[in-house]
């Protein structure tokens, strides 16, 4: 019976390390088919989504056959609860890297949008996407609670990136009316950066969840109220 959980649990874990390092590849394609202007690669990243998709169906149908058979108690329900959320969690910042590769396609990047890119500092951002999200897969496979507290931290980081893309967008949008269009495409990116830092907290929380049996998503939403 022992046997059979671990060889279970150790499924789940190896689809989860899958889906992530998918997931995180998408993203990293999506920012170089912008800064490459490869359509080519923004294609690759669409037509790929249906395998992050796929990760996160097959996820869910093990777990829930993992817990209906093994009615897992302690770390095991809480491996497995927090898995699924995790899963869930990587499939909504795959649809990010699917949208943002769709801008590509949908756009000629050119010198001007070039430019409007390197002055809203988009590669700046992007970086510390990626960086966060490869933080939150090593604290995770690592079991290091700390690590993954401090991925909380530095969330408001993004926020603030995200508010000063947006009033540079619309001050260049301003001064450039035949950019509007463009500005708009690109706020629609930084928002959806920032919310994939979200989703990232999301993974950090399921984290600490999972190891320590700690629930930081009240108690965090708590302090923000008092503030």
């Amino acid at each position: 019976m022992v046997k059979f959980v671990e060889n279970e649990l150790q499924t789940i874990k190896l689809e989860i390390n899958g889906m992530w390092s998918l997931v995180v590849q998408q993203m990293e394609n999506a920012f170089l088919s912008i800064t490459t202007a490869d359509k080519q690669l923004a294609d690759s990243v669409v037509a790929r989504e249906k395998r992050v998709n796929a990760f996160e169906l097959k996820i869910d149908s093990d777990i829930e056959d993992f817990i209906a058979l093994y009615n897992p108690v302690a770390i095991d329900l809480r491996f497995a609860l927090a898995m699924l959320n995790i899963s869930n969690n990587l499939e909504r910042i795959g649809d990010y890297a699917e949208s943002i590769a769709r801008f590509v396609l949908s756009t000629e990047i050119d010198d001007n949008c070039r430019k409007v890119i390197e002055e809203m500092q988009l590669s700046k951002m992007y970086e510390t996407v990626i960086r966060l999200l490869n933080s939150t897969f090593d604290a995770l496979k690592q079991r290091n609670i700390n690590a993954a507290k401090a991925i909380l931290e530095q969330d408001d980081a993004l926020d603030a990136m995200n508010h000063a893309a947006l009033d540079s967008l619309t001050n260049y949008a301003t001064e450039h009316p035949e950019s509007v269009r463009l500005c708009l495409d690109l706020s629609a990116i930084f928002r959806k950066l920032e919310r994939a830092g979200d989703h990232i907290n999301n993974l950090a929380e399921e984290t600490i969840y999972y190891i320590d049996a700690e629930v930081v998503k009240h108690s965090r939403n708590k302090d923000e109220e008092i503030d």
